[in-house]
């Protein structure tokens, strides 16, 4: 059986691991073939120094039934990400599906730490990683994209726009970054809008990506271990789930009616109806919100 997506070909840029990881995995299982970019390789580690590699990632999307491509690439380097383009225009002839999951700044931000105490240098190259690497894929793959009518570009980011616009995210840094690409997908999506494609932002709940698991000490085998620790994290999410929602919405004809909104995992689920790999639907926003953020006992009953 072809999936909904055969014959499509997307971009994920920052497919490493986290969302990037699953949501190329499910657009492979949606039938496409799935461009998979980063800097961690088998042959060389990126200054993570984890062990997750885009060689990895493009064979889990080969393995759930579409193609997977990877491609070392920095996107801090526009001639780089010009090659990357040029390659998927001779050896596909079309882009389809353009997802900016571009971040690497975990070990850069420092935690309710004021703009003049921050490390200085550390925020500047938080904020390249995080908007200036999203830029420079955009500005060289849009044209691509736009061959066709039907495009959909997603940037992904922390935080709904409604939920960031009132809550202060972690840092000075940290905050502006994940701002900023909420407001690229508006941008664009004046901008492609009018010329057949959409853009969108969308953020995922708590997601249980490899860094989350390991600073909990647990694997996803028995994630809910961490609860002990933290009672909330009962409203996690796996990172395939960000991945259906990329999936769905790359699948829906009628996409166009989100150009330019700032989306969720949690608020997709509801729209069209997928789960977590768990069966369950976690809402984290509206959780963190009604919950979390109202200092109540963790309870996700009527949450997922």
């Amino acid at each position: 059986m072809s999936g909904p997506l055969e014959g499509k070909v997307a971009l994920v840029a920052g497919a490493t691991r986290g969302a990037g990881r699953g949501i190329a995995v499910e657009l492979g299982a949606a039938g496409a073939t799935v461009y998979v970019t980063g800097r961690s390789t088998r042959a060389h580690r990126s200054e993570y120094d984890r062990p997750e590699t885009i060689e990895d990632t493009a064979d889990l999307v080969t393995a759930a039934g579409g193609q997977g491509i990877a491609v070392p690439v920095d996107h801090l380097d526009p001639s780089a990400v010009r090659q990357l383009v040029g390659r998927i225009a001779d050896e596909q002839g079309r882009l389809d599906v353009l997802v900016n999951d571009i971040w690497g700044g975990e070990k850069l931000f420092e935690w309710d730490t004021p703009v003049w105490e921050h490390d200085l240098d550390n925020g500047l190259r938080l904020l390249r990683l995080a908007v200036e690497t999203h830029a420079v894929t955009s500005h060289c793959a849009l044209p691509l994209l736009l061959r066709r009518p039907g495009g959909l570009v997603v940037e992904v980011t922390d935080g709904t726009a409604e939920y960031n616009r009132d809550t202060y995210r972690v840092n000075f840094f940290y905050d502006l970054a994940k701002a900023s690409v909420l407001r690229m997908a508006f941008a664009l999506g004046h901008e492609i809008g009018p010329r057949g494609a959409t853009a969108v932002a969308l953020t995922p709940g708590w997601m249980r990506s490899e860094i989350m698991l390991e600073a909990y000490g647990v694997r996803e085998e028995n994630w809910r271990d961490a609860l002990a620790r933290e009672p909330h994290f009962a409203i996690s999410e796996t990172p395939r789930f960000t991945g259906r929602a990329v999936a769905a919405l790359a699948a829906d004809p009628d996409v166009a009616r989100f150009n330019g909104s700032s989306l969720s995992s949690g608020g997709l689920a509801r729209e069209y109806g997928f789960t977590d790999l768990d069966g369950s639907r976690p809402d984290a926003w509206r959780y963190l919100v009604e919950v979390q953020d109202a200092g109540k006992p963790a309870d996700v009953t009527g949450y997922r």
